[in-house]
């Protein structure tokens, strides 16, 4: 049985390569199905989809009982890698504060990402939980800025 050759969406792919800058991102691979694109900014090291094989079961060894606080409520996370601010600039007050009340839309904080302001909506109504990083603290993509119930 022969393996199905991958298709590109070139289009696709320079929308990609887009983002990527706009956000920061140096790398992002991409798997579907049985093909992975790989692109990295940088260098200009492009890979073509590879079809691989499906992964072998591996034994994993027991996980130990967590000893990281249960988040309960709508954890808002990052969008981009940058940096976070909790106000529009250092002589304003903070977007909120723990206990204030959000509607879905309102700006939480801003993230910088190469120089430009990310201005950083909720996603839920609710209350703010936890505001978990420290101002002018880096973030990275996917990492939880705010607990909100």
């Amino acid at each position: 049985m022969t393996a199905k050759k991958p298709t590109f969406d070139f289009d696709y792919l320079r929308k990609l390569t887009d983002l990527m800058k706009e956000t920061g991102l140096s790398e992002v691979e991409m798997t579907e199905e049985n093909s992975t694109v790989r692109l990295q900014l940088g260098g200009t090291q492009v890979t073509a989809p590879q079809v691989m094989a499906a992964p072998a079961a591996i034994a994993t060894p027991q996980a130990e009982p967590s000893t990281a606080p249960q988040i309960s409520g709508n954890v808002q996370k990052a969008p981009m890698v940058g940096t976070f601010y909790r106000s529009p600039s250092p002589e304003k007050p903070a977007f909120v504060s723990i206990g204030d009340t959000v509607k879905a839309g309102e700006p939480l904080c801003i993230i910088e990402a190469m120089k430009t302001m990310n201005q950083i909506e909720a996603e839920h109504d609710g209350t703010v939980q936890e505001i978990l990083l420290e101002n002018a603290s880096p973030v990275e993509f996917g990492e939880p800025l705010f607990v909100i119930s």
